[in-house]
């Protein structure tokens, strides 16, 4: 008998469009997120403009409860698949080399090179070489100068390849449990569980979205929003948000064995994304500037925040993926190229959008039209120059 969760399903030959065209959608806002950032939100930033936009902020927080868990759901529900074909190790092995070689590269160039301008433009440090900042600030190998800025000490980050620091995590963990279970089941048949079978349906969303909340809000009162520590000193993660990344990977996982995409009602999925725009279309009106906002800590603001924000998280995953199975199943010629390339757009974006960032603040334009320019050309160039780079001999295999 097999577990719950590696029972395969029926064969399945189509190809799911459908996730292809909302994993590109979530990485285009992700691209648009972090054009945001340098107008809106609190955050520490690459680029700082001195403009702020009404609504960006809130624009950021929405974007930031939903679409980093909902790209966590989209990976994982390949997953199997990947695994009932590959094998444990063989998948592993390919993991390793898709994640791990891009990860590795990108933080020692992509990240270490933003850091470097941060540090000439707004540290007020005497100028030194890129090699010299590469051992002495960016791996720490000097002293820390006097009334050090931060964020951290070393400089050393990862950026926005974090994400894919945690995805290499969450499958190994995902092949490290498909063994124990195979390991187990060889001494003891494991009889299926009904309760996962069957499709989720109101009751059950809403126990998962008050436990969820509850879960996180507890690591909260420890860890707020926007902290990062470094897991075995070596995995950048944010404690305030990784039981939804992990509540999400896992739901991929079950929804991928249990044909859930397919099967759920089209009145649930509506239902749920009536209930994420809501809370977002509040969000909007009132902003985040209010007392039910907290990032963190053991309070009703924190608590309030959390409920909301899981609520709209879970809402709008589900509401999208219903949506965009009904009505953006679709391929044609530059959809396929996009999809195909959705993962080093994710890779090249962000130097790009640091880049326009620094090039259209000489142009002076108001700030909401600044990001509207950034989002947009940082879009169109981070999908040509993905395309143009998969194309490179040797690359298309890892990117």
């Amino acid at each position: 008998m097999t577990s719950v969760v590696d029972k395969p399903p029926a064969p399945r030959t189509q190809h799911l469009h459908h996730l292809d065209n909302l994993r590109v959608a979530m990485i285009l806002m992700v691209v648009i997120h972090h054009a945001a950032q340098a107008y809106g939100p609190a955050d520490w930033w690459y680029f700082k403009g001195g403009q702020e936009a009404p609504g960006l902020a809130t624009l950021s927080a929405v974007g930031g409860a939903f679409r980093m868990s909902l790209l966590f759901f989209v990976a994982a529900f390949f997953v199997p698949r990947a695994t009932d074909r590959k094998g444990n190790w063989r998948f592993l092995r390919g993991r390793l080399k898709r994640l791990g070689i891009p990860f590795l590269v990108g933080s020692a160039t992509i990240i270490p090179a933003l850091m470097y301008v941060y540090y000439r433009e707004y540290r007020g440090y005497p100028p030194i070489s890129f090699p010299r900042y590469y051992l002495d600030v960016f791996l720490g190998l000097g002293p820390q100068p006097a009334d050090w800025t931060g964020p951290i000490w070393p400089d050393l980050q990862f950026g926005h390849l974090w994400f894919i620091q945690n995805l290499l995590a969450f499958s190994a963990l995902y092949v490290l449990f498909r063994w124990l279970g195979g390991l187990l089941r060889r001494v003891r048949p494991i009889t299926p569980s009904t309760r996962l079978t069957r499709i989720p349906d109101n009751r059950s969303l809403v126990i998962f979205t008050l436990t969820l909340a509850a879960v996180v809000f507890l690591v909260r009162i420890r860890y707020p929003l926007d902290q990062w520590v470094p897991l075995f000193e070596f995995i950048q993660a944010e404690p305030a948000r990784l039981a939804q990344y992990l509540a999400f990977f896992t739901a991929g996982v079950i929804a991928y064995r249990r044909d859930w995409l397919t099967r759920l009602p089209r009145s649930i999925g509506y239902t749920w994304l009536a209930i994420g725009a809501a809370l977002a279309a509040v969000l909007f009106w009132t902003g985040t500037d209010t007392p039910f906002f907290a990032p963190g800590g053991a309070s009703w603001a924190s608590a309030c925040w959390t409920l909301t924000e899981t609520f709209l998280c879970v809402g709008l995953s589900i509401g999208l993926l219903t949506l965009f199975r009904d009505v953006f199943a679709g391929h044609n010629r530059l959809t396929r190229a996009m999809a195909a390339s959705s993962y080093t757009i994710y890779i090249v974006h962000l130097p790009i959008v640091v880049a326009l960032q620094f090039a259209f603040a000489r142009a002076a334009l108001p700030a909401l039209v600044t990001f509207a320019a950034v989002a947009t050309v940082g879009m169109a160039i981070s999908v040509a120059a993905a395309v143009a780079i998969r194309r490179l001999p040797g690359l298309r295999t890892i990117l």
